[in-house]
């Protein structure tokens, strides 16, 4: 498991860098409009505009965790499909499923890392100006967002390791309408009571990998 994640270390660690940097710096930027609304009008006008027109200030970053995900699943996999290098892999004398899962799970726990970065830097911010309520409504919104950057990454995974273009192309067309049911109501706190549900949602979509992986495997061309 150590040489597996090692591997997928040495190819992803500058792109995680970028990615860290970049989803931190839009976070950090949504937290600085809250800052300049607070310190123009008072942390009183932020509540009423927050409860008033169910504005959450942190819209910049709706698409920003998909397009972090779906370029880890490039960084990571595109390399393996275009220099052949998933044949030799599959064939160590190691369990194939295993080895795809370990991958897969190196790509989780990242992406995971660097989210949660995220939540934590607006937390901490938040908490001193906001009540419990208030930036808990913003943090719960852009929870499903979170989900799809994860859900994005595991479908753009599945199409790379697809071995034929006439199946990636189904398998986009498939993906992109996954992914649009995080996208589906825009009012805040609105996949509350889905959000458990969205998650092994998300987590299930790990599993279409294998499909691929088994068409690989026997040498599907068609």
């Amino acid at each position: 498991m150590n040489a597996i994640f090692y591997k997928e270390w040495i190819k992803t660690r500058w792109y995680l860098l970028l990615a860290l940097l970049v989803t931190l710096g839009f976070a950090g930027y949504s937290m600085l409009r809250i800052n300049r609304v607070a310190s123009m009008k008072g942390v009183e006008h932020v509540w009423e505009v927050m409860l008033a027109r169910d504005t959450v200030f942190v819209d910049l970053l709706e698409y920003i965790p998909l397009l972090t995900g779906v370029l880890l699943a490039l960084v990571q996999f595109v390399p393996e499909m275009h220099r052949k290098c998933l044949k030799l892999t599959l064939h160590l004398p190691y369990p194939q499923l295993r080895m795809i899962n370990l991958m897969l799970l190196y790509g989780l726990l990242v992406l995971v890392i660097c989210f949660a970065s995220n939540y934590l830097l607006m937390g901490v911010y938040m908490q001193g100006i906001l009540a419990p309520e208030l930036y808990s409504r913003i943090l719960l919104t852009a929870l499903p967002w979170y989900l799809a950057g994860i859900a994005a990454y595991l479908l753009i995974s599945w199409i790379c390791l697809e071995p034929t273009w006439k199946r990636r192309v189904l398998n986009l067309v498939i993906s992109v309408l996954l992914l649009r049911i995080f996208f589906l109501a825009p009012a805040p706190e609105a996949y509350n009571a889905f959000l458990p549900w969205l998650a092994i949602y998300t987590l299930l979509t790990a599993s279409l990998s294998w499909l691929s992986i088994a068409r690989f495997k026997v040498g599907k061309q068609d």
